[in-house]
């Protein structure tokens, strides 16, 4: 017999029920995870570096410095045109985050709760922001506050009622996932003992939707002080310019490192934000059930 036909049937033999083993352990997908996020992350981790150059170069790295970072002149800091952008930006998502979370929460209650007719329709039209470009929404928007609510007009508050139109329905979704892995039967147990329907909401299903709706918060205000579309469309003069849009506008012109230190800031509150949302809920559950394990599966879990 041939011995190396043999040890190579042999080896195809091993490679093909490696291949057909279900439980093996996945080395090629895992590789292509991590060189995706390296992919991912080496443009950030290189706009940050740029951040701190002592020269003006954002092509090259030119030493360590913190002067486009708290320097005086064209600092992240101390520059006017920055500061007021990263001030409209803060406000725009802090506002956006306390008005779109309450009505948020009210209208996942009233969805899930609702049994007449036209409810099918409603969990529909609720994904509607969701799903529709962010370019149709802005001009749409800009429509309506042009032609039909020219008393409210373009600038602070029309970037508001929009932040809020379609933050509305991350919390919906959000706060809906919850609702379904807890059930009624709390508040009707709640119910037995004597309390009204209000008195269970109040007091046994909103502190159990307490992890949710921080974890709505949270994504809330991280996806406001992100826009771009809407707060572009929607916004007056430099007086309402918001933190992307200034990095837009500078990045056409001749941008300096301090465009990469407002951008490292805004990425670092955005991360933070998203970090908490995700930690602080599987901090309250630890030792308990928390149902699903992210909002994923509560989304896909949702009975339209």
């Amino acid at each position: 017999m041939n011995t190396p036909a043999v040890a190579t049937r042999a080896e195809r033999r091993s490679l093909s029920d490696w291949f057909a083993d279900p439980f093996r352990r996945p080395r090629f997908l895992a590789t292509v995870t991590w060189v995706y996020l390296a992919w991912s992350l080496l443009p950030l981790l290189v706009s940050i570096r740029i951040s701190f150059n002592e020269g003006r170069s954002r092509s090259s790295f030119q030493g360590w410095s913190l002067d486009w970072w708290t320097g005086p002149g064209d600092s992240a800091l101390h520059n006017p045109d920055l500061a007021n952008a990263m001030k409209n930006s803060l406000t725009l998502g802090l506002f956006t985050t306390l008005i779109a979370t309450p009505i948020g929460v009210a209208l996942a209650i009233g969805l899930a709760r609702w049994r007449g007719y036209g409810r099918r329709p409603a969990n529909l039209l609720m994904l509607v922001p969701l799903v529709t470009p962010e370019l149709v929404m802005g001009s749409a928007l800009l429509l309506v506050f042009t032609t039909m609510f020219t008393s409210i007009g373009l600038g602070r508050d029309a970037q508001l009622i929009g932040h809020v139109t379609f933050t509305i329905s991350y919390v919906v979704v959000i706060t809906r996932g919850r609702l379904f892995t807890i059930g009624r039967d709390v508040e009707e147990a709640a119910q037995d003992l004597g309390a009204t329907p209000m008195q269970a909401i109040r007091t046994v299903l909103l502190p159990l939707l307490g992890p949710a709706i921080f974890a709505s918060l949270m994504i809330t205000f991280a996806t406001s002080i992100d826009d771009f579309v809407i707060s572009s469309w929607l916004s007056q003069d430099i007086k309402t310019e918001t933190v992307p849009m200034r990095i837009y506008q500078s990045a056409r012109k001749a941008p300096t490192p301090s465009i990469n230190a407002m951008a490292t800031m805004m990425m670092l509150i955005t991360f933070v934000a998203i970090a908490l949302a995700m930690w602080i809920p599987r901090w309250l559950h630890r030792g308990g059930n928390s149902g699903s394990d992210s909002a994923v599966q509560d989304f896909a879990a949702l009975d339209l």
